[in-house]
């Protein structure tokens, strides 16, 4: 893949497919990790003599217009990260957008309007992607993708923009292929992979991938209790895809016949309801009570956990142990994070809920080896699959 030292960009346009799909409590950004990872690419083509033309998208808008999704307080914290102005245009391919990027001088730096207002972003028809491709083209000489948290999409800003300009990656989706390269390569072993978040439907073909190549599965979060099922559990009122059962009974036995190892909670924190405020306390793991859900592994898991990854040398983690934004329950996730820490390991952190937790919990972003910006891109490269945002890239 050429590289932005590749591109002549002084005095050009320089569309820049970033991802700044930060979460927002009205105007108010409640984590930016997203936008201080994409300053570094934008800086360097400031630097450079480049008319910045910054894109992303925020949410799920439909198709259409929503001041709810705006991209003006992305467009406030990033000026204020780069330490200029970044003009904001009022809409993403048309009159606003060409008026601010064709004032840009050399060095200055817009954002166009969410690219999700337009229908023509995300549909599956190619001929309606490829329109508002060519609008999205007009506006620049050049185009970068620095937007990792989108590559796994076959979206316009993606896949068919790079096809109409000249066109390189950027630093940020370089540096997460080459820790991704180094996971699915030749990481160095004991080779340990951590997953949490809600349903395991959606880890389901990565874990089918890791089975080949990782040396131990850690599953917590949500998602565990489909397993502790498949063993023959009660689960209470825990979080439970009955349709998954079978086919984590299937991966269970696989395992213990690949020898990977598959380490499962040995206690939760279960609760009468899903509240920072209800009655709650640590159960085993295969007796939690009829009447309870489980929301956190337990005491005694977060040392099994760790003693699992003290011997580690790669450990990839993907998914919050439990729900980590009520209090109660952000232990198991705080106590799997330090002990990532402490092991010495290469740790990558991949992306979504386990970056925000990392965060969230006050860690040191620096102290890991790796923290990802886009876990479901992330998590499709580990599962083998092409990233169409990356295809494009690589000629």
């Amino acid at each position: 893949m050429r590289t932005i030292d590749d591109l002549d960009v002084s005095g050009k346009r320089v569309f820049v497919r970033a991802d700044l799909n930060v979460p927002l409590d009205g105007d108010r950004i409640t984590d930016d990790g997203r936008i201080r990872a994409s300053v570094p690419t934008i800086s360097t083509l400031r630097e450079r003599g480049a008319r910045v033309v910054v894109a992303a998208h925020l949410g799920r808008p439909k198709g259409a217009p929503d001041p709810a999704y705006s991209l003006r307080p992305v467009a406030a914290r990033l000026g204020e990260l780069l330490g200029t102005e970044v003009a904001c245009a009022d809409d993403t391919a048309g009159e606003s957008a060409r008026a601010t990027t064709d004032a840009l001088a050399d060095g200055e730096v817009a954002l166009i309007e969410n690219l999700r207002f337009e229908p023509g972003e995300t549909s599956k028809d190619d001929a309606e992607r490829g329109e508002f491709a060519d609008r999205l083209a007009r506006l620049a000489d050049l185009y970068v993708g620095d937007g990792f948290g989108a590559v796994h999409r076959k979206h316009a800003s993606v896949f068919d923009l790079p096809n109409r300009l000249p066109h390189a990656v950027g630093g940020l989706v370089l540096a997460e292929v080459e820790v991704l390269r180094t996971l699915t390569g030749d990481p160095a072993r004991p080779y340990v992979v951590a997953l949490g978040g809600s349903k395991v439907s959606d880890k389901l073909g990565v874990i089918d991938n890791l089975l080949g190549t990782a040396d131990r599965l850690i599953i917590g979060g949500g998602m565990v209790y489909t397993f502790l099922k498949a063993k023959g559990y009660e689960v209470g009122s825990s979080l439970l895809e009955e349709d998954q059962v079978d086919t984590v009974r299937r991966y269970l036995d696989r395992a213990e016949e690949q020898g990977v190892e598959i380490v499962l909670p040995v206690d939760v924190v279960a609760a009468e309801s899903f509240s920072a405020d209800a009655p709650h306390g640590p159960a085993d793991a295969d007796a939690i009570p009829a009447d309870r859900m489980g929301l956190d592994i337990g005491p005694k898991s977060r040392e099994v956990f760790a003693s699992k990854l003290a011997d580690a040398r790669t450990v990839f983690w993907n998914g919050p142990m439990g729900v980590f934004e009520m209090e109660p329950y952000s232990h198991g996730t705080s106590a799997l994070a330090k002990a990532l820490l402490d092991s010495g390991a290469f740790t990558v952190v991949g992306g979504g809920d386990s970056a925000a937790a990392v965060r969230a919990l006050g860690f040191d972003e620096s102290a890991f080896g790796h923290i990802s910006t886009g876990g479901g891109a992330s998590l499709e490269y580990l599962e083998g699959k092409n990233l169409p945002g990356i295809e494009a890239l690589d000629d």
